[in-house]
């Protein structure tokens, strides 16, 4: 294993971590998991280490539970794990390739415990503006939006906690990506160690309108903006924190 990088995308379902995913493996240097059956080629679900986020509830609802946190103090981050977790990943990486890629959404909660099990890791952990992500997280989650938006902050903060003890680790928004797809990506491979590569993946600038006007419908109703009042006194300052806004959804810093 000390003879590769490891690559680790994290970040909440609905955040934008395929779409970097899949722009990372076209690289000639990367290999990503692809056609493995597995839902989005997600690693957490190709292993038998530790659980996918399904077990703790899935989209919008494992970070509600502890239990879904792994740490290096994990019983679960043990050479032998690690052992085990490369050979059940290898068979869907091209090993002849120096880096290699996984992405789970999952892994946000868990960068800790995946840099016990490889040292020689790099984390990219995605973020998204939480109404959108809330939004689209109810295609799979029916909980209401004030939680989805509690939970977009408990996963984060987890995140925010356990990052001065990641040794290489890069944030990115998904706004800024999608805005300058090109930019973000030389960002990534210069974080990596990698020779730019051209974007291969088709990428929409416009996919977070259709929530933020579903968020701007409802404070024009009398009585959902009720809600939406709510949601912005509970959370707005929690938001602040990661460079978003529930008052004024434009803002992004």
């Amino acid at each position: 294993m000390e003879n590769y990088k490891f690559i680790f995308i994290g970040g909440l379902h609905r955040s934008g971590t395929s779409l970097v995913f899949k722009c990372l493996r076209e690289h000639p240097q990367i290999s990503g998991f692809k056609k493995t059956r597995a839902f989005e080629d997600e690693g957490q679900h190709l292993q038998s280490v530790y659980y996918p986020a399904i077990k703790y509830g899935g989209a919008g609802k494992f970070g509600f539970n502890r239990a879904s946190f792994l740490d290096e103090n994990s019983e679960l981050a043990t050479l032998a794990n690690a052992e085990k977790l490369f050979h059940q990943w290898e068979k869907y990486w091209d090993i002849q390739k120096p880096f290699l890629l996984e992405k789970s959404p999952p892994n946000l909660v868990r960068t800790r415990f995946l840099q016990k099990l490889f040292p020689n890791s790099f984390f990219i952990i995605i973020f998204r503006h939480p109404i959108a992500v809330s939004y689209a997280t109810r295609k799979w989650c029916k909980n209401p939006l004030h939680s989805l938006v509690e939970h977009w902050l408990r996963c984060y903060e987890k995140f925010d906690s356990d990052k001065a003890s990641i040794k290489n680790v890069l944030a990115i928004k998904y706004e800024d990506f999608v805005a300058n797809p090109q930019i973000i990506l030389n960002q990534i491979y210069s974080f990596i160690n990698l020779e730019s590569f051209p974007v291969n993946v088709e990428v929409s600038s416009k996919v977070n309108d259709k929530y933020f006007s579903r968020w701007h419908q409802w404070k024009s109703n009398k009585i959902m903006n009720l809600y939406a009042s709510y949601i912005e006194s509970r959370f707005e300052t929690r938001v602040n924190n990661f460079g978003y806004s529930l008052k004024n959804l434009e803002i992004i810093q």
